[in-house]
Formats: C-alpha cells, structure tokens, sequence
C-alpha cells in the first residue's frame, strides 16, 4: 500500500510513529556521503545522526519548512488538489517557504502563485511533522481575503483545480468515515484526521459554526438610538 494512503488508516497515536520512520529512513538513504569530503558516512547505532568517515563531520535530519494555510473569504474555504491526489480529495494551500521569508510572507506568496488571491490577514493555528515529499515541517495557518475580490486565478503548473466550498459541504465532507467508492466519484472527501489540513478546515468550520450560532450586535443607529 503507498505510504500516503495508509495514512487514512492508521490510528491518531501511530500516524507520528510512522511519519517520524519514514522520514528518518529517507534520510538514511540519501545522505550516504559527506557533503565536504565525499567520503561515506556511518550512522550510529540509535540511528539519529550520521559522522563523515573523512572528517568526523556529524549530521542531523533536516526538515523543511513549509506553510499550508486555509484560505476564507468570510462564508467560504477555498480548498485545492495536485493531479497526484486520490480523485475527489482537496486540501488546503501549501508551500515551502523561501530563505529570508517570514511566516506571513510565505502564506501571501503561496496564495496570490496559487490561486491569484491577495491575502489580507493571516493568523498561525499550529504545526505538525510531515514525511512527504522529503520531510517537512508544516506551519498551519489561517488567511482571510476580501470577498469582493475572491476570484480564483488557478496556476496549473501548480495546483489540478482549486475552488470555494460553503460551509454545508465542508462539514458534510468531514462526516465521511472513509474514501469514497468508485460509485461516487463527485464526492468530497478531505486529508486525515490526524492530517494538519484537517485540523485547519475542522478549526475553520468550528468558527462557523460559533458565528451562526452567535446573535448579530444590534445597530443602535437602526433603531433610532446613539451612543
């Protein structure tokens, strides 16, 4: 089974065992050889570093930082898919992060290369390992767009599709236990559960649900009334 799709399977508490395995395996099979000397290098025996047979040089898994951000226009998510997605899957945005970048400005790239969106404001939610492609260490956050200029400009060279969902069909699409049959091949379904992209759109729907549920503040002006 690839690796990717067992991880709608797995359990909340082995998906980070998994994930940590896999990226340290990964790592093992390609840093065989002193970056300096070109020597082989050993690794020890807990398996967490790697010493250069030609200089003693040791070294240490590296992860790459990478943002993967929820955008909202107020009443809506927008969500896209690679082509190497499983047919009917979408995910919030992401990208790795460019030398010098901050956080933010990261996000903003990301969005406006993606999707043609100007982002407005920009909160981070929270982070999460991740051993794909070569493992990252995802920075979720939250972005807000004017809704009046959320018109989407997919890059293809980048993204399959990207659209906006209501909130109906994201909080349908999180009810749904596994993927989708070939019978139904319309149907949304979202990343895992134990997934980052997962906890930013549950986080995003939790808000909207509090703000439905939450009266309007009246306007005194409209009742004849002032401050």
């Amino acid at each position: 089974m690839d690796l990717r799709k067992s991880f709608f399977l797995l359990a909340a508490s082995e998906a980070p065992l998994v994930a940590k395995a896999q990226a340290l395996l990964r790592w093992h099979q390609t840093s065989g050889f002193c970056c300096t000397t070109g020597y082989p290098t050993h690794r020890n025996r807990a398996g967490s570093q790697r010493v250069s047979r030609g200089n003693g040089a040791v070294y240490y898994p590296t992860v790459s930082p990478v943002v993967i951000v929820l955008v909202s226009d107020g009443e809506r998510c927008l969500l896209g898919r690679q082509p190497s997605f499983p047919r009917g899957m979408y995910s919030a945005l992401a990208g790795f992060c460019d030398v010098g970048e901050s956080l933010p400005e990261a996000v903003r790239r990301e969005v406006a290369e993606e999707a043609g969106l100007e982002v407005h404001a920009v909160a981070y939610s929270s982070s999460q390992h991740w051993p794909f492609p070569h493992s990252s260490f995802m920075l979720g956050c939250h972005a807000s767009v004017n809704p009046a200029h959320s018109q989407v400009d997919v890059d293809h060279r980048e993204l399959e599709d990207a659209r906006w969902f209501t909130y109906e069909e994201i909080s349908s699409a999180l009810q749904v236990q596994a993927p989708p049959t070939r019978s139904a091949p319309g149907a949304l379904w979202l990343p895992p559960k134990h997934a980052i992209a997962n906890r930013l759109i549950t986080e995003w729907v939790t808000r909207q649900e509090w703000l439905r549920s939450t009266p309007p503040t009246p306007d005194p002006q409209a009742s004849g009334r002032t401050p």
